[in-house]
């Protein structure tokens, strides 16, 4: 049957989820980093923000990158990895081998019980490796964009931006083939509140739960039967190689993707000559300049994890087109700004956009955003207010 189907094909997708696992377990030992034969190539260390890295290890490294330590973040590692290889073979190696990978924990991978709205949103997924790459330890670190807070810490800067992958989300369900399928009562996995209200705005009767960790915890719950579906961002799904578990794509005009969703970001000690030399010769100059419209309209609106905010920017001959979306957690009230115009007023653009909104919504909507945030119990029902 088409249910069974979708089953065995989850469960097949998991198997390969758990291989990944063990690779990722492989290769963040010192010893295993540099043994004959070792499944991902080059030297991986694993830090925290002020643990010591082996000398030997720092001492063959022309350059040291600081990344989270989930099976999605690490791919995004080695293709960064890959592409500086690429660009310089005769100074960092023909497989990157002078690339020094460095796996830093944050606080947003090890409290994954509670919401990001809860615990504070984005920038559980990058404070560590600030302060490693602010104290030295790295010389540049690589980002999902979407979880890059709109203000770095002084001395830093993203330099540069790789070539965009799909911005979707997809739909995973293996009971169900679209959110409108969902029956009431049904419960969908998803933390974010801008999945959760869009979700609600075209399905009021679902329940949506907290729902983090890595894609292997979320597909093991679903197929668990915890929940019923999930959403995960189609882009690191492609990373990955798992797009045989996607049930549904959806468009922009069906779910409205995250600011930046989609791109990696490398961030550089703005002081450091060297490593920005090897850093901006992987820049995509489209991606920087539609991440940073959309970070622009992110930026008006004071917006984060804790927030229901999408925008999404493309940009074809010349003309950039812009989508944002601000709703209540409960997606009863939704607003949107577009905008279309010459590339080179991207930052206008999504600051005028942002502006359009927070004038339409009015400014007590946002102040009532903020406390009925403040007040989601671990987003682990129906959004309601406390009280």
């Amino acid at each position: 049957t088409k249910r069974g189907d979708k089953r065995v094909g989850l469960q097949k997708m998991l198997s390969k989820l758990c291989g990944a696992a063990v690779v990722v377990a492989a290769v963040v030992s010192p010893v295993d980093a540099f043994a004959p034969g070792s499944v991902l190539p080059g030297s991986v260390a694993r830090a925290g923000a002020r643990s010591g890295i082996s000398p030997m290890m720092a001492a063959e490294a022309k350059i040291r990158l600081g990344t989270r330590g989930s099976p999605l973040a690490l791919a995004q590692a080695y293709e960064t990895r890959k592409r500086l290889a690429e660009a310089f073979p005769d100074e960092l190696g023909k497989e990157g081998e002078h690339v020094q990978i460095n796996i830093i924990n944050t606080s947003g991978d090890m409290k994954l019980d509670k919401a990001l709205s809860e615990i504070g949103g984005k920038g559980l997924f990058t404070k560590e490796l600030d302060v490693a790459l602010l104290t030295n330890e790295v010389d540049f670190c690589v980002h999902s964009m979407k979880d890059v807070p709109t203000f770095l810490p002084d001395g830093t800067h993203l330099e540069t931006m790789l070539p965009r992958e799909d911005t979707r989300d997809a739909f995973i369900s293996p009971k169900y083939d679209s959110i409108e399928a969902l029956p009431d009562g049904a419960v969908i996995g998803s933390a974010s509140l801008r999945r959760q209200a869009q979700i609600l705005a075209v399905n009021p009767g679902i329940k949506c739960v907290n729902f983090r960790g890595n894609v292997q915890t979320r597909l093991r719950k679903l197929d668990d039967e915890v929940v019923d579906a999930t959403l995960l961002a189609l882009a690191g799904l492609k990373r990955m190689s798992m797009t045989d578990c996607i049930t549904k794509t959806l468009d922009w005009d069906e779910m409205l993707p995250a600011v930046a969703q989609g791109a990696i970001g490398i961030q550089v000690r703005s002081d450091d000559e060297k490593t920005i030399k090897y850093i901006k010769a992987l820049n995509h100059g489209e991606t920087k300049t539609d991440v940073s419209c959309e970070r622009s309209f992110l930026a008006t609106l004071d917006g984060s994890c804790k927030t229901p905010i999408a925008a999404q920017a493309r940009t074809k001959d010349g003309i950039m087109t812009l989508k944002g979306l601000v709703c209540s957690p409960d997606g009863t009230k939704m607003f949107r700004a577009e905008r279309e115009g010459p590339v080179a007023d991207f930052m206008a653009m999504g600051k005028d956009a942002g502006e359009e909104i927070r004038k339409e919504a009015g400014e007590q909507f946002f102040v009532d955003l903020q406390a009925y945030v403040q007040d989601i119990q671990a987003a682990n029902t129906k959004p309601v207010k406390s009280g």
